[in-house]
């Protein structure tokens, strides 16, 4: 896989390029004590011509392995758009988890620092008030530590649509997969909303945390990752476990192959008989 061209993609309307697909922080990433293992993954995925790398400050390990690797090489991470996420609701919080996450990832700045996991009208207020954490996501951007600011939720496309719509982020991460074509919400309400400001979009869920994966009934990580590309997203990210694993989201990502409306219907009716039990990230619906 090594020197192959994995297609880019604007990331909204920041003017950075973005390669189409890119390295989730689940899978090995969200591990302790598994480093040379996880090293591997992400040396795998830098050879393979990956550029988006995923991880977020309570995955884990997931910062410190990344970090262990661009210390040893810091000219591969000007070369990548590296981002991350904080779960704390106010700016205090958020701002030592900024400090904490540079530190895990031995880097000076973010490409991507993203208000984590949002769930809840209170969520939003929270964030949004007062010494909520948006002022420290603004803030911090201002300050040059992070390039770009955005907001992430699988829980209520009602919730995070509101955040995308209020709030001055530049990107948005949603569930990208046949289940939300089925049930509607992120890819009826939210990703028009974010395509409407320019927001730079990143599609998660996309494999369903592996669940999704059938290949006695057809269904493939290929389908699943070009049915996710072909919402119009900007990158496609998933969690792997082996170079093997990040060897078929390259190979997606070079190919640049849609599905045919054929593979698009035989992917979505075998869906449809239990697609809201297999919207398990939303909760109970």
């Amino acid at each position: 896989m090594e020197n192959q061209v994995i297609k880019t993609n604007p990331f909204g309307q920041t003017g950075a390029l973005v390669t189409r697909v890119g390295l989730g922080g689940e899978g090995v990433l969200r591990t302790t004590r598994r480093t040379d293992e996880a090293r591997a993954v992400i040396k795998s995925a830098i050879s393979s011509g990956i550029a988006y790398y995923d991880c977020a400050r309570v995955y884990s390990d997931s910062e410190l392995y990344y970090g262990s690797v661009w210390k040893e090489n810091p000219d591969a991470r000007l070369k990548v758009f590296q981002a991350s996420k904080s779960a704390s609701r106010d700016k205090m919080g958020a701002l030592r988890d900024l400090e904490e996450t540079l530190s895990r990832l031995n880097i000076d700045y973010l490409d991507l620092w993203q208000i984590h996991d949002i769930r809840t009208q209170s969520d939003l207020t929270r964030i949004s008030g007062s010494g909520g954490a948006l002022e420290a996501f603004l803030e911090s951007k201002s300050k040059g530590k992070v390039r770009f600011i955005g907001v992430t939720g699988h829980h209520d496309p009602d919730i995070l649509t509101q955040a995308v719509m209020d709030w001055p982020v530049d990107a948005v991460m949603m569930p990208v997969n046949p289940v939300e074509g089925i049930i509607g919400g992120f890819l009826t309400r939210t990703l028009p909303a974010a395509k409407s400001k320019g927001l730079g979009i990143i599609g998660m869920k996309i494999l369903g945390a592996g669940h999704y994966i059938a290949p006695q009934l057809g269904i493939t990580p290929d389908l699943l990752i070009r049915y996710a590309l072909d919402q119009g997203i900007s990158v496609a990210i998933a969690g792997c476990s082996t170079p093997a694993e990040v060897d078929t989201l390259a190979q997606v990502g070079q190919s640049g192959q849609s599905l045919t409306p054929d593979e698009h219907n035989a992917l979505i009716e075998l869906f449809r008989p239990r697609a809201k039990q297999l919207a398990f990230y939303r909760g109970v619906l």
